[in-house]
């Protein structure tokens, strides 16, 4: 990973991470603070401000490589902030590495990002048409009215953060964040947590930000007046500190679960006038975690069928089942997305494109729709479909091929139509 250390050498480690579409500069005005007390490491997602474009496709592989990074650099044990992705990173590593973390803080995070459909979308609409629309809209994502209006430098520098970002690895972040969904293990994370957010973040705001305090034993809430979903860029005074408050204090309490060098930062600078509104949840009864174990054909289906056709789809042919139509449904799910479509001999992509000219040669043009976009979800690009259509013209006939075309076509236009 790319990386950066900043502060004394000899000093406790503090790990910071950013957010989908910014890179480690996103931090630069807690910088000065924070690398007073801890050596502070930043780093950039793949294919982020200049990074090394090796896109990564699960929360779990980023952990890995930032760990991988880590070790190389002989730290063991460290305090961690992340924002928004970067904090689902430290939700992570807390779960499988806790005797590597000392303290949390989950900045503008969620135990799950909206729906996996709507962060494939977003895969959907970059692959084809580039990072533009997400930079365009970044502005209203992370920023409040009022500061977007009063900081237009900030704002453009913001938008130039994603206009640089390779577009391959958003995407394979955005796939990641669609799988991310650690809801039933917040229990086992078992450091002190600071769960910080933005009073005015509609991305991942106080609903989520209560969520993860509910369900995380040790967990502190600060709600940050004045500010949206990039609320150190905005508030960064008041973000630094809450930090410096938390890691200060958390940090020492923390029991080692691992030999390592003392993590005793120094004493906090006297703390700003600013005063976070907080609170402390109760800690649920937290379930012991059982072993793994062999995931049944059903569920391996409901997850494949989720993954591909989409939420909302699934929901909806859900929905309508009844007793007479739910065994077929089960069949469905265990035969032909627990079996045929999870099997290792082709990816995704190969199988979209079976599944369309199949569906072509057979007539069966009720379900093309569904499995355009399924193919688009799944990595072709709209050219690359055409070129499927194309080639059952020659194979399967005109007539079809045309109806194709024209249910594709609105399909197409429909899902990689960039947000207004």
């Amino acid at each position: 990973m790319q990386y950066r250390l900043d502060g004394p050498d000899d000093a406790p480690v503090l790990v910071i991470g950013p957010s989908l579409g910014t890179t480690w500069h996103m931090w630069d005005r807690q910088i000065p603070e924070l690398s007073q007390h801890w050596r502070v490491f930043r780093y950039d997602l793949p294919g982020h401000g200049g990074a090394p474009a090796h896109a990564a496709s699960s929360v779990a592989e980023l952990s890995d490589r930032l760990i991988a990074t880590l070790d190389g650099l002989g730290i063991q044990r460290f305090g961690y902030a992340g924002c928004s992705i970067g904090g689902a990173v430290g939700a992570d590593l807390a779960l499988r590495h806790p005797h590597r973390v000392a303290s949390l803080a989950l900045v503008a995070s969620s135990p799950r990002f909206g729906t996996a459909d709507e962060f494939r979308q977003r895969g959907v609409i970059v692959r084809t048409n580039g990072l533009e629309p997400m930079a365009r809209t970044a502005p209203e994502r992370w920023f409040t009215p009022g500061f977007a209006a009063a900081q237009p430098a900030i704002v453009e520098w913001a938008v130039q953060m994603v206009r640089t970002t390779d577009p391959g690895c958003y995407i394979a972040a955005c796939e990641a964040l669609a799988t991310f969904d650690i809801r039933d293990r917040l229990g086992r994370i078992g450091v002190p947590t600071l769960v910080l957010v933005g009073a005015e973040d509609q991305v991942t705001g106080p609903a989520e930000a209560r969520t993860l305090v509910a369900g995380i034993p040790d967990a502190r809430l600060a709600l940050v007046p004045g500010a949206s979903h990039l609320a150190p860029v905005e508030q960064p005074a008041a973000v630094c500190d809450l930090l410096l408050t938390h890691f200060s204090t958390a940090w020492q309490d923390a029991p080692a679960a691992a030999p390592a060098t003392p993590l005793v930062p120094g004493p906090a600078t006297p703390a700003t006038p600013f005063a976070p509104v907080a609170e402390i949840a109760p800690a649920p009864d937290a379930t012991e975690a059982v072993g793994p174990q062999r995931e049944s054909r059903h569920e391996r289906g409901v997850k494949v069928r989720r993954e591909v056709l989409g939420d909302a789809h699934v929901d909806a042919v859900n929905a309508s089942a009844d007793p007479f139509t739910e065994d077929f449904q089960e069949l469905v799910t265990r035969y032909e997305w627990g079996e045929a479509w999870s099997r290792d001999g082709l990816d995704r992509r190969t199988r979209s494109c079976v599944a369309l000219t199949a569906l072509v040669a057979s007539g069966h043009l009720e379900g093309l729709a569904a499995h355009t976009r399924a193919a688009l979800r799944n990595g072709l690009t709209p050219a690359e479909i055409k070129e499927v259509l194309l080639q059952t013209a020659v194979y399967c006939g005109i007539p079809a091929a045309g109806a194709a075309f024209a249910i594709a076509q609105s399909v197409i236009q429909e899902e990689t139509t960039p947000p207004a």
